[in-house]
């Protein structure tokens, strides 16, 4: 199994059942035992563990391997390679009726009557059984063998439900063709896997956090570290700077807002507010809105945890005058991120604009000028908002950093998703806090605009 994957087995009783009636071709056949290896290559066999047989059928019934045979994978995969197609009739009842009676029989090696191992068959057919399969399989079910049935081809869709456990829609299968029963391997691979969930049951070796995936992990660091390239191991990002970010909001309160949507705008802020780790050494956040003037509400760092900078959000009044973003965005770039105003030198600048209509000033000098300074821009639009001066203030590539949508509920069908790539290869505590930053506001975006 791929790295990160560990995948134990209940104990099982484990029978394939398979149907070489004339109908499966040779090389059909052949495909068949391909998806049986690998099945069997990702089990762990072993006398205690998960033991294997194998009934071949067609008009008769053929044990191919009983579970007391020797168990080691060598010796099961060259077991499925020496079966050979029996090529006459369809006796699908019948090899279920051996199945109970032989198969998983304590003669054979069943070990049916010790508590917690299961009796699992895996029965893979192409056509229409010429007996009854209904009642033997609910024989086979009351003894509580659990029935995976896969069909084939032409096959009979009610007799694999007839056969099959229940839930039926995770017992029973269908392939268009023998060429493509590969693609059913992943999913018997987890059925039979037990740790589904390795970092509840320790079987990992992430140094600081265990994040788990279906029957896999992966490692984690906690905030102000990053994840060494072992994949393992975590570093402490220098000085804590990891997340450091300066955020300035710059907002248009021109009177085409109103009133309600000048509120989503303030809910938009504080749920972007809400994303960041606040604090002197990481994010700051700052507020400016502009109307027919410039109004500092707030300089980075004022305010030093997320209660605060939302509650100056909420309380801040509208302006509802004109649209003078180009002495908005000069405003950002000359007194913003100065260090008077609570900027830090060193740490990455990012500047949000948001605008509902045609500015009424000349924005392209200050908006080059922004992006010149270093500040990542993003350009958020809204109704009559002009895409062309929203691309003039976006960083580059501008497509990432501009959004427009006609409708103030829907800023979240903003189309493109905030990539935020500042990522510096270099450092990649940075890296890590602005990508979990972008993450969350891209997230955010698109819950707003429900």
């Amino acid at each position: 199994p791929s790295p990160g994957t560990l995948c134990r087995t209940k104990p099982t009783d484990l029978v394939f059942i398979i149907d070489s009636s004339r109908s499966v071709r040779p090389h059909e056949f052949e495909k068949i035992k391909v998806f049986v290896s690998r099945v069997i290559e990702a089990l762990d066999v072993g006398p205690n563990a998960t033991r294997v047989g194998i009934i071949n059928y067609a008009s008769a019934v053929r044990s191919e391997l009983s579970l007391q045979s020797p168990q080691s994978k060598a010796a099961l995969l060259q077991a499925v390679r020496r079966i050979q197609p029996l090529s006459t009739g369809t006796m699908t009842g019948l090899a279920i009726q051996f199945a109970i009676s032989r198969a998983f029989s304590a003669a054979e090696g069943g070990r049916g009557s010790a508590p917690n191992f299961k009796k699992v068959a895996i029965v893979v057919t192409d056509g229409r059984p010429q007996d009854g399969v209904q009642d033997v399989s609910a024989r086979a079910r009351a003894a509580g063998v659990e029935i995976f049935a896969i069909g084939v081809g032409r096959v009979d869709m009610g007799t694999l439900r007839q056969m099959a456990s229940e839930p039926l829609d995770e017992h029973v299968d269908y392939v268009e063709s023998y060429s493509v029963i590969e693609k059913l391997t992943h999913k018997f691979q987890e059925a039979f896997c037990v740790v589904s969930d390795l970092c509840a049951t320790g079987d990992h070796d992430c140094e600081q956090v265990c994040v788990s995936t279906a029957g896999a992990y992966r490692c984690a660091c906690r905030d102000g570290f990053s994840l060494n390239s072992d994949g393992k191991t975590c570093t402490a990002c220098n000085g804590g700077l990891g997340s450091a970010l300066d955020l300035m909001f710059l907002i248009d309160g021109s009177k085409s807002v109103r009133p309600e949507n000048f509120e989503l705008v303030k809910k938009f802020i504080n749920q972007i507010v809400d994303s960041l780790e606040v604090s002197d050494k990481q994010a700051q956040v700052g507020l400016v809105q502009y109307s027919s003037s410039v109004r500092q509400e707030f300089p980075l760092g004022q305010f030093k945890n997320k209660k605060d900078i939302k509650a100056a959000v909420k309380k801040m009044s509208y302006m509802e005058k004109g649209t003078m973003t180009g002495q908005a965005l000069k405003y950002l770039v000359d007194s913003s991120f100065s260090a008077i105003n609570g900027a830090r030198p060193g740490v990455p600048k990012v500047g949000i604009v948001f605008t509902d209509g045609r500015s009424q000033d000349y924005i392209s000098d200050a908006a080059k000028k922004a992006k010149d300074s270093g500040f990542r821009m993003f350009a958020v639009g809204v109704g009559n908002a002009v895409e062309d001066e929203l691309r003039e203030i976006a960083s580059e590539p501008v497509a990432e950093h501009y959004f427009y949508t006609a409708d103030f509920r829907t800023i979240s069908k903003i189309g493109k998703k905030l990539q935020m790539k500042i990522c510096v290869e270099e450092d990649p505590c940075e890296c890590k806090s602005i990508m979990k930053f972008q993450t969350k506001v891209e997230g955010l975006i698109n819950s707003l605009q429900q």
